[in-house]
């Protein structure tokens, strides 16, 4: 069979050709055979056998080398000549540079501005030309497929082109010659489909009782949609937060093999895709990409909804370019995604000790996040954030617990608003305060810490303002807000002293003046 004037249509290839293609596929010119790693941690928590592939170690941190080489490299001399041009959201722009920069050839490549920056100077870095054009992989595809026409430049699609699929496929061929025995279960991130469509391939000719899985975020559903249409569906948008597979519509080649070897797919929060970024570092000490770790999350929601054990479940870690400011969401989101964490509004009686009445019904649970403002001399209204080991078990009763002491309670551990905005702005102005002092404290980071503080605090003062977030650093950090008399002012400032906590009195702050007075 040609490999470079072959038609791109993967109807008119036979099973038997496309395996063949995957066998003679060049990768490993740039590719290394990637690790198949034993999670050891989560394996332990899930009762199962947990496999990641590591395509997170190859050279550009992605296995997206594989396609964009096995295309490249088959191409003629004078479509060489011509040059390359591409569309990409970051990892297969880095295949293509990297493979361009190996064989020689001009390229230029068309990246969303929304592209992590990360993946952006590592494309420059391997001598491409990037043209940052559109918010998404779409935009940007749109851009170079006019460059294509202008400049007869030849382009290189990320996704659905069958020697790319072919490359890709190359994966599914690796794991089942390193995996010793039977593998039940492959879990594969999608975007485009041409990760799924090479590996699933692969992998139902020769272990035909392997279930292959795909994962996709909520927010960009593209396999899951056409395959509930039975027929290819363009999103009306899709969330970028995993940007590898921020892609609206499936690839037409990518979803005829689909729709063959693929068993289901199973669409997963972003909540949950910061969990299991945690999940891998745990286990590899390695920061995986939202799209990296859409795999391993897709195993956990597979073992929660089957119950099954000791089954062995391999996910492809597909890449770690992630933005080191992203890290900020992920550290935020992951005790959420893992159900290790859950927010409340709870209204408590506006009197003295009645934070500290509170912290107590909380129990030995350990208060992430307590954010609380002055409103009225009736009610007082707190956002507070408590850790479980299982909060779907947990959460529950702790609320049943709150509500059989009159505590008002609204779980907000789903509400997105609370999540990304209401926990920053809990503050505000209260002019109706009078002889109001703000601290801020620092006390060491032990489990129990804040009900400690509260204790050694009394009840002496009125509470006004309380801000405390658990950021998992070595000192706990609280900004108190506190109803002091003039004529007990040195009284107060004794307390402080003889507190034992480092504290710093912030009321003359401008910030506080401007923003809370």
């Amino acid at each position: 069979m040609k490999k470079t004037n072959y038609s791109n249509d993967i109807t008119e290839y036979s099973v038997t050709q496309l395996i063949e293609m995957i066998s003679h596929a060049s990768v490993y010119d740039v590719a290394e055979v990637s690790p198949l790693h034993f999670a050891k941690l989560l394996s332990k928590r899930l009762d199962n056998n947990i496999w990641l592939k590591r395509e997170d170690q190859q050279s550009i941190f992605s296995f997206k080398l594989r396609g964009a080489y096995n295309k490249i490299s088959h191409l003629d001399i004078a479509q060489k000549q011509a040059g390359i041009i591409a569309a990409s959201a970051g990892n297969h722009a880095q295949g293509v540079a990297l493979a361009t920069q190996r064989l020689n050839i001009n390229a230029t490549i068309v990246m969303p501005v929304t592209t992590p920056r990360i993946k952006v100077d590592s494309v420059r870095a391997m001598g491409a030309e990037v043209i940052l054009q559109g918010d998404n992989y779409d935009e940007a595809c749109a851009c170079a497929y006019q460059i294509a026409d202008q400049s007869k430049k030849v382009f290189i699609h990320p996704y659905d082109d069958v020697e790319v699929i072919a490359g890709q496929g190359t994966i599914g061929k690796e794991l089942l010659e390193q995996f010793k025995g039977h593998i039940d279960v492959v879990f594969v991130p999608v975007g485009g489909g041409g990760l799924i469509a090479g590996v699933s391939a692969w992998v139902k000719q020769f272990s035909p009782n392997t279930k292959v899985i795909g994962v996709e975020p909520e927010d960009a559903s593209t396999l899951f949609s056409a395959m509930q249409a039975g027929e290819r569906v363009e999103l009306t948008q899709v969330g970028i937060f995993a940007d590898g597979v921020a892609v609206k519509k499936i690839g037409a080649n990518t979803f005829e093999l689909a729709k063959q070897y693929v068993d289901e797919v199973i669409l997963v929060s972003i909540d949950e895709l910061c969990a299991g970024i945690k999940d891998i570092f745990d286990d590899t000490r390695v920061v995986s990409e939202p799209a990296g770790a859409l795999a391993a999350v897709g195993a956990k929601k597979y073992v929660q909804r089957e119950q099954c054990k000791n089954l062995n479940l391999v996910a492809i870690n597909s890449g770690a370019n992630i933005n080191f400011d992203r890290l900020r969401h992920v550290t935020e989101r992951t005790e959420l995604g893992e159900g290790r964490e859950a927010l409340f509004a709870v209204t408590i009686p506006e009197q003295k000790g009645s934070f500290l009445k509170f912290c107590t019904a909380i129990g030995n649970h350990s208060i992430s996040e307590f954010n609380y403002r002055y409103a009225s001399d009736k009610e007082a209204h707190i956002f507070v954030g408590i850790k479980f080991e299982d909060a779907a078990k947990q959460k529950p009763l702790m609320i049943d617990t709150l509500t059989s002491q009159q505590y008002p309670v609204t779980d907000l551990s789903d509400n997105e608003m609370a999540k990304l905005h209401l926990r920053h702005m809990v503050g505000g102005r209260s002019p109706q305060l009078v002889d109001e002092l703000i601290c801020r404290f620092e006390f060491p980071e032990r489990p129990g810490a804040l009900l400690k503080f509260l204790s050694v605090m009394g009840s002496q003062w009125n509470i006004t303002l309380f801000h405390y977030r658990n950021h998992g650093a070595a000192y706990g950090r609280v900004l108190v807000g506190a109803q002091v008399p003039a004529s007990e002012v040195d009284e107060f400032k004794g307390f402080l002293q003889k507190l034992g906590y480092a504290y710093y009195d912030e009321t003359n702050n401008p910030i506080y003046q401007l923003f809370l007075k």
